[in-house]
C-alpha cells in the first residue's frame, strides 16, 4: 500500500466534513474533525481488510474464531494512524486545519468493552493476528454501556454509573443489518428420533457490527464482529396507540438489555439469568456465523476442524460446546457422537484462573429454565464422558449445578493456561482429575502484550531513542530489544533513557495536578498498582504497607527517606463488597495523609477514578516501580506486569503468573522479589491461626490494623473498617499477614536501590531490553502452531 501525503490526507479530511459530517471547517468541531479523520483513515483501513478477506476466501483457508466477553480495545484512532504508517501525515494534515493532533486524538472515547487483564489481552491478540497475517475473527458483546463508569463519593466510596462512550457515533464500525441471528430462550424439547427440536418461546435478534482490526503497517486487517440484541418486533403499535407507551417499547428495552452492560450484577437470581443470557447470546450467534461462512465454501461437515479453530477465551463462551453439537446433530443431522468429537475437534479453550468462584457454575434449574436443549445435552456429554472414561471422577454436573470449566474442558480439545506456573497448578488442581485423563491435552501459553500498543503508541520518547539506537524492525520482532544491551553499558544512553522518565513523570504529574488537584513531586519514586480490585491481588497488602511506612516517617521525619508517589487505579465489581472496602480505605488514607504536612513531601497517595486503558497508556510509561503482589498461585499470568517491565519500571512481586517468566527474563537481580511461593501459600493456610501469628510478630503490621480500627481513617468512626480488619484477624485467606514483613523488608530493599539513580535506570533499561519474548506475536505464532494448527497468509 502506497504512503499517504499530508496533502492527500488533509484533502480526505475535508471531504468527509463536508459530506459525512455535513460541515465545512470554519465550523467544525473538535468532534467533526475528530470523525472526519477517523473516517478518513478508516478508508485507508477498508483496502487491507478487503483484500485480507478476498485472500482467504480465494485460499480458502482456515480461520479462527476468537470467542470474548471482553475486548477491552481502548482508542482506536492513534493505534491505527501508528500501523498505517501514517503518524507524521497526520499530524500535520490536522495541524494544517488549524487543530491540535493530541486533541483530536484525545477526544475519541475510550470503549467500555471490558474490564481488564482478560479483554486487554484478547485486543493484544487481534493485533498481532493481524500483524502476523492470521486469518481471524474476533466475536463478542457490543455493550451499549459496557463495564460503569467509577467516581469517588465525599467518603470515598466507589460510585457505579452508566458508561455513555456509544452516545457519540462510533466512527470505526461497520453495521450489518444484512447479518443477524434470532437466538432463542426457554421453551420446550420435542423429540425427533434420537434429534430433537428445541421451539424457544423468545427470543432476541443478534445484529452484527464490524470493526476492522489492521495489523502493523497495513499489511494484513482481520475482524472484530460485535453483537448487539435487539427486539425482534421492536414496537407494538396497539399499546401506543391504546396510550401505553411504556409497554409499546417494552419488547426493544428487554431485548436491549442483554448487550447493555458488561458483567451485570450476579449476585441476584434475575442478574444470573442475564449473564447467562448474555454468553449464550453472542456465543450462538457466532457459531451460525461460522457454519453459514463454512457453508458458503464447504459442504462437507467432517472437515469443519480443518476449516474452523475457536478459541474460548475463559468459560464465559463455555456454552459452545453445547450448542455446536446442537447445531450439528439437531439441525444438521450428525450422529451425536460424531458431532461431539467434531465440536472439540473444533474447539479449544484458554484458562484465566485458579479461583473457584470465577470457574462459572450455573445451576441447572437455570439451564434447564433458560437453556432446556442445552441441558439435555450437557447431561449426554458428561454421560459420554463417564462412558469412554468410566475411572473418572471429575463430572460436569455436580451438586445441582453445571461446572463450566469441566464442560470447556471436556469440550475442548487444547486447554492453555497462560504461564508456565498456572499451567502446572492447572494441571494439579482445578483440573486434576481430567489431566489424569488426557494427560496430552493441557499445554501452556503464556501471555504477551502487542509492542504497537503498549511501547511505540503509549511511550513514543522510549520508542525513538530504542529506533535511534538499534534501527527500526523491532516493532514486529520485539526481541531485538536486546541489541540495546551494550548501549545500556554506556553513561550517554543511561542519561538518555532517564531523561525519557523524567519526562514521562513530568506529563503524569501535570496531569494529576490538573485533573485530581493533588501536588505531586516528579522526582519522587512513582510506585504504581493499576489492575481491577480482588482480594487476591492484594491492594490492601499495598495500602497496609503504606500506612506502616506513613507512621515510621512520622516518628523519624529527618531519615534518608525515598520519596514515593503511590498510585492506584482499577475498579471493584459492584457486588463485590470487600473490594469496595478495599477502594473506600486507600482514598481515605489518602485523604489523611496527603493533608500531613509532616510527610507530604515523602509520601503521596494518588487514586485516579475510572481506570481503563487511556489511563493505563499515561501511567505506565511513567512508572518506576510496579507492583504486581499477588498472593502466589492465584494470579494466572496477568499482562501489565509485561506492559510495566517493557517500558523500563521495575517490578516489586511474588512468584506468581508471569511474575516468574519475567523474573527469569530481566534477571533476579533486577526485580524485587517478596513472599511465599505458591507451596507455602497452601502450607501456611493450613495453620489456622496463621494470620494471628503473623500479626503479633509484627509491631508495624499489628499498629497498622490498629490505626484503621481505632477510627484514624475513618473521622474517628472505629467501626467502618471492621469487616476488612476482622477478615484480617481471623480469615486472611489470602494470606495479607504472613507476607507483610517480607513485602515491607522488600520495600526497603527498593528504598536503597533508588538512592543509586544511575543504577537504577541501568536496571530499569535492561528491564526494557530484555522483555522482548513477552509479546503477543510470540503468544499467538505458539497458538497457531500448537492449537490452532494453522498458517500466516503474509
Amino acid at each position: 500500500m502506497l504512503p499517504m501525503t499530508a496533502n492527500a490526507l488533509r484533502d480526505a479530511i475535508l471531504k468527509h466534513l463536508e459530506y459525512s459530517q455535513g460541515k465545512d471547517l470554519a465550523n467544525a468541531s473538535l468532534y467533526d474533525m475528530r470523525m472526519a479523520l477517523t473516517l478518513a483513515i478508516r478508508d485507508k483501513v477498508v483496502e487491507p481488510w478487503f483484500r485480507a478477506n478476498r485472500a482467504s476466501y480465494q485460499a480458502q483457508s482456515k480461520r479462527v474464531y476468537y470467542l470474548s466477553m471482553e475486548f477491552l480495545i481502548g482508542r482506536l484512532l492513534e493505534d491505527a494512524v501508528m500501523n498505517l504508517g501514517l503518524t507524521e501525515a497526520a499530524h500535520e494534515a490536522v495541524a494544517g486545519l488549524g487543530h491540535n493532533f493530541r486533541d483530536v486524538l484525545d477526544d475519541e472515547p475510550d470503549a467500555a468493552l471490558g474490564n481488564g487483564g482478560l479483554g486487554r489481552l484478547a485486543a493484544c491478540f487481534l493485533d498481532s493476528m493481524s500483524t502476523l497475517g492470521c486469518p481471524a475473527y474476533g466475536y463478542g458483546i457490543r455493550y451499549e454501556h459496557g463495564l460503569f463508569r467509577q467516581s469517588f463519593g465525599p467518603d470515598g466510596r466507589q460510585l457505579e454509573s452508566a458508561e455513555d462512550w456509544l452516545r457519540q457515533r462510533h466512527g470505526w464500525e461497520f453495521a450489518r443489518p444484512d447479518t443477524a441471528f434470532q437466538i432463542g430462550f426457554g421453551g420446550i424439547v420435542a423429540e425427533s428420533g434420537r434429534a430433537a427440536v428445541w421451539t424457544p418461546d423468545n427470543a432476541v435478534l443478534a445484529k452484527a457490527y464490524d470493526t476492522p482490526v489492521i495489523g502493523w503497517q497495513g499489511k494484513w486487517a482481520n475482524t472484530l464482529r460485535l453483537w448487539g440484541a435487539e427486539a425482534i418486533d421492536a414496537f407494538d403499535l396497539d399499546a401506543f396507540n391504546s396510550g401505553d407507551f411504556t409497554g409499546a417499547a417494552a419488547p426493544e428495552a428487554l431485548a436491549r438489555t442483554i448487550s447493555r452492560v458488561l458483567y451485570p450484577d450476579d449476585t441476584t437470581d434475575q442478574g444470573k439469568e442475564l449473564r447467562l443470557k448474555q454468553e449464550f447470546f453472542f456465543t450462538a450467534a457466532s457459531l451460525r456465523d461460522i457454519l453459514r461462512r463454512f457453508a458458503r465454501e464447504c459442504s462437507d461437515l467432517s472437515q469443519l476442524p480443518n476449516r474452523v479453530a475457536i478459541q474460548m477465551n475463559d468459560t464465559h463462551p463455555a456454552i459452545a460446546g453445547p450448542e455446536l453439537v446442537r447445531l450439528l446433530h439437531d439441525e444438521r443431522g450428525m450422529e451425536f457422537e460424531t458431532a461431539v468429537d467434531t465440536a472439540r475437534a473444533c474447539l479449544a479453550y484458554t484458562n484465566h484462573t485458579l479461583l473457584p468462584e470465577a470457574l462459572e457454575r450455573w445451576p441447572e434449574a437455570l439451564m434447564t429454565r433458560v437453556l432446556p436443549r442445552h441441558m439435555q445435552l450437557i447431561e449426554r456429554i458428561d454421560a459420554l464422558h463417564a462412558q469412554r472414561h468410566p475411572t473418572r471422577q471429575a463430572t460436569i454436573l455436580e451438586g445441582g449445578e453445571v461446572k463450566m470449566g469441566e464442560l470447556s474442558f471436556v469440550m475442548a480439545h487444547k486447554v492453555n493456561g497462560v504461564s508456565a506456573l498456572h499451567t502446572e497448578l492447572v494441571k494439579s488442581t482445578v483440573f486434576n482429575d481430567l489431566h489424569r485423563l488426557h494427560p496430552e491435552r493441557i499445554i501452556n501459553q503464556t501471555n504477551g502484550i502487542t509492542p504497537r500498543r503498549w511501547l511505540k503508541g503509549a511511550n513514543p520518547r522510549l520508542s525513538a531513542l530504542i529506533t535511534d539506537t538499534i534501527g527500526s524492525g523491532w516493532e514486529d520482532d520485539l526481541e531485538r530489544l536486546r541489541d540495546l544491551e551494550p548501549a545500556i553499558a554506556t553513561p550517554e544512553f543511561r542519561d538518555a533513557f532517564a531523561q525519557v522518565k523524567a519526562r514521562n513523570k513530568s506529563d503524569l504529574a501535570q496531569w494529576i495536578g490538573q485533573d485530581m488537584g493533588i501536588k505531586v513531586n516528579p522526582d519522587a519514586m512513582f510506585d504504581v498498582q493499576i489492575k481491577r480490585f480482588h482480594e487476591y491481588k492484594r491492594q490492601h497488602l499495598n495500602i497496609l504497607e503504606i500506612i506502616a511506612l506513613w507512621q515510621e516517617i512520622r516518628e523519624n521525619p529527618t531519615a534518608n527517606w525515598a520519596p514515593r508517589v503511590k498510585i492506584f487505579g482499577g475498579k471493584a465489581a459492584p457486588g463485590y463488597v470487600m473490594a469496595k472496602e478495599i477502594i473506600h480505605l486507600i482514598n481515605n488514607v489518602a485523604r489523611v495523609i496527603n493533608a500531613d504536612k509532616l510527610t507530604r513531601d515523602l509520601l503521596t497517595v494518588v487514586y485516579p477514578p475510572n481506570y481503563n486503558v487511556t489511563m493505563a497508556e499515561r501511567l505506565i510509561p511513567a512508572a518506576d516501580l510496579s507492583e504486581q503482589i499477588s498472593t502466589a498461585g492465584k494470579e494466572a499470568s496477568g499482562t501489565g506486569n509485561m506492559k510495566f517491565s517493557l517500558n523500563g519500571a521495575l517490578t516489586i512481586g511474588t512468584l506468581d503468573g508471569a511474575n516468574v517468566e519475567i523474573r527469569e527474563l530481566v534477571g533476579a537481580e533486577n526485580f524485587f522479589l517478596f513472599g511465599m511461593t505458591a507451596d507455602e501459600v497452601v502450607a501456611c493456610r493450613q495453620d489456622p491461626a496463621h494470620m494471628a501469628k503473623a500479626i503479633a510478630r509484627s509491631q508495624r503490621l499489628t499498629r497498622a490494623i490498629e490505626l484503621i480500627e481505632s477510627g484514624t481513617f475513618s473521622h474517628g468512626d472505629p467501626s467502618t473498617y471492621r469487616d476488612l480488619t476482622q477478615n484480617l484477624r481471623t480469615h486472611d485467606y489470602f494470606t495479607v499477614c504472613a507476607d507483610f514483613d517480607s513485602f515491607w523488608d522488600a520495600q526497603r530493599q527498593v528504598d536503597q536501590a533508588w538512592f543509586d539513580r544511575d543504577n537504577w535506570t541501568r536496571m530499569a533499561a535492561l528491564n526494557t531490553a530484555r522483555s522482548g519474548w513477552l509479546s503477543s506475536d510470540r503468544t499467538i505464532k505458539s497458538y497457531m502452531q500448537d492449537i490452532w494448527s494453522i498458517a500466516p497468509m503474509i
